[in-house]
């Protein structure tokens, strides 16, 4: 009995074809988009999978033969922050390959409540899943309360109980950013931190404060800023820093701020003080002087997410595990060994 067979009313998805294939779920779309660039055994082996699964990526032909809607709610909490809205453009790039619609429905830091009516609204789309894109623990409290009966994903920097979990290392991303700033002879590093109701910013806090225990090094008491380059330039133009020689700031919009900050006091960035962020932001390049940061890499996390939704509504989901996406510290002007 054929493999299409034996699971009923399970159609085949991309990620089956490029498995019969030997390629990726990239190549498999490129040569369903006919893209130029593939080699012509390549092609000819993908189609010869698509045909044998008899696969098609026709969203309603698939929705009708699976009685699927081939679609995915998504709730985004934070959505004008820049993770949230980077990992929402992401998925939607990621489920638009596999033959996905999304459903968004965004939350802002004021409308806490409307956790209730973005999952009824989802739900009532009639959509196969649900993914969370949960930055902050207030929200995902109230979600806890909810019953769909959907397959759910979250994307979120710490494992739960309840859900299979998604992100990239915060930890191991702010781990990188002080172990840098360690490597380079600073002793005495503080950090600004995020609004610790976001699991990144307790995560980020948590990875700064590990590589400094683990330096032996003392832990200067961090502070608590809001994400933006405003609170970021009213402490560098406020703070006595002391004998701080650098600074991990939990994102790249306070680290400019700050930056910014300093500079109006005569404190020079490197040379007196060292700054790392985190995200790099598409102009992170091009601050003066170009910034030291934590890249995520979203479209690998959009990916990653959607296989795990689409495992997930295929009934192959393997428990409440956390996957992470490790991220990578790229060295730009803003640090330098102090004194230097």
């Amino acid at each position: 009995m054929s493999e299409d067979v034996t699971r009923g009313w399970q159609r085949p998805s991309i990620y089956d074809v490029a498995r019969q294939a030997g390629v990726s779920h990239m190549t498999v779309s490129r040569v369903l988009n006919g893209h130029p660039n593939i080699r012509e055994s390549t092609r000819e082996r993908v189609l010869r999978a698509i045909d044998d699964m008899n696969y098609t990526r026709s969203s309603i032909a698939r929705a009708l033969a699976t009685r699927r809607a081939m679609r995915i709610g998504v709730l985004v909490d934070g959505p004008v922050q820049y993770g949230p809205n980077s990992t929402l453009r992401a998925l939607e790039s990621a489920a638009r390959d596999v033959g996905y619609a999304i459903s968004a429905f965004s939350i802002s830091e004021e409308e806490e409540s409307q956790i209730d009516t973005g999952v009824v609204e989802l739900v009532t789309q009639g959509v196969d899943a649900l993914c969370v894109i949960a930055p902050r623990a207030s929200s995902l409290d109230l979600l806890r309360k909810q019953t769909t009966g959907l397959p759910t994903i979250v994307i979120k920097a710490e494992p739960d109980a309840a859900w299979h979990t998604v992100a990239v290392d915060q930890r191991a991303g702010a781990t990188l950013a002080v172990s840098h700033l360690i490597e380079l002879g600073h002793q005495r590093i503080l950090h600004v931190a995020g609004p610790l109701d976001w699991y990144d910013a307790r995560e980020r806090q948590e990875g700064w404060r590990d590589a400094l225990a683990d330096a032996g090094l003392p832990i200067v008491p961090p502070v608590a800023g809001d994400w933006t380059s405003d609170y970021g330039y009213e402490f560098g133009s406020t703070y006595d820093f002391g004998g701080v020689t650098a600074v991990f700031a939990a994102n790249d919009q306070m680290a400019l701020g700050l930056v910014h900050g300093l500079c109006q006091r005569g404190i020079r960035v490197p040379d007196d003080i060292s700054v790392v962020g985190f995200d790099d932001l598409p102009d992170a390049r091009h601050f003066l002087p170009p910034l030291t940061t934590v890249r995520q890499d979203f479209a690998a996390l959009g990916e990653l997410a959607l296989k795990l939704i689409i495992d997930a509504i295929d009934g192959e989901e393997d428990g409440f595990q956390h996957d992470v996406i490790e991220p990578r510290l790229i060295v730009r002007g803003s640090t330098a060994a102090p004194g230097s």
